[in-house]
């Protein structure tokens, strides 16, 4: 068991070159590029307050697991060891299933009698949290499958969603989303399959640029699903996106604000 502590224990390495900056850090760029989930989501959860407070608390779930999958991805790219690798891949697992837990749509959540309520469905999702976790750590070739089983539905659940809805900001950043995501995929692809040209034009940090554009595309895959949740279970706080620091161009961070008739926006 604690041979899956030692460094180098993982079978998984990226291109990266191994203690090319740092005789403590296995690869460097990819374990400081891990700093934007430490930074970014408490500034998030910020702007996303009055959302919290009103609509549901639980989406800042989301904004700690987004925390432990940085500080995980960090330590495992720092020792490439068994356990960093394993910790990454199942806080990926956890976020997945809380934000299916969050938002998914309400005919999913009624259409079969054994979910009944929301909250049920959460408790199947930790229910799967558990038992993913336990099979990963016996079998942790079985993590790659389980976050690909989970993943693509979510990934037509947030197409659906931008599809069916009229508002532009929802398409916009639907679009955004889908474009910054396609551009991460091909980045993983080409550190990981084409790691020797990239080595050879002294080039082999890919990966870094990974976890930053799957971040982007991860958050605004957040607000679109937020927003359309609130939008369809809460219609009173007249939910809508909105962007930090400039709302007029649509540039920064998007996120979701709340409203109600008599206040302008609602407030912590």
């Amino acid at each position: 068991m604690f041979a899956h502590f030692e460094r180098g224990s993982s079978e998984v390495d990226w291109c990266e070159a191994n203690y090319e900056f740092s005789p403590s850090i296995a690869e460097f760029f990819n374990t400081i590029s891990n700093v934007i989930y430490l930074v970014i989501p408490p500034f998030i959860a910020y702007l996303f307050r009055p959302y919290s407070n009103h609509v549901g608390q639980g989406i800042n779930i989301i904004w700690v697991l987004l925390v432990v999958i940085g500080a995980s991805s960090a330590y495992f790219h720092a020792t490439l060891s068994l356990v960093g690798q394993l910790l990454d891949e199942l806080a990926i697992l956890w976020v997945l299933m809380t934000a299916f837990a969050l938002w998914a749509p309400k005919w999913i959540v009624t259409y079969c009698p054994f979910y009944g309520e929301r909250c049920r469905l959460a408790y199947l999702m930790v229910l799967f949290g558990i038992f993913g976790t336990l099979l990963g750590f016996i079998y942790p070739i079985a993590n790659a499958f389980a976050l690909l089983l989970l993943g693509i539905p979510l990934v037509f659940l947030i197409v659906s969603e931008v599809k069916e809805s009229s508002n532009k900001k929802v398409k916009r950043l639907g679009f955004f989303c889908t474009f910054w995501w396609v551009v991460a995929i091909v980045v993983w692809v080409n550190d990981r399959v084409f790691c020797d040209i990239w080595t050879r034009i002294s080039f082999p940090y890919l990966h870094c640029a990974w976890h930053i554009l799957i971040f982007v595309a991860s958050y605004f895959a957040c607000v679109i699903a937020s927003h359309q949740y609130a939008v369809k279970e809460f219609p009173q706080f007249k939910p809508s996106i909105a962007y930090w620091p400039d709302a007029s161009y649509q540039l920064g961070f998007p996120y979701v604000t709340v409203h109600s008739d008599d206040e302008k926006d609602l407030i912590a």
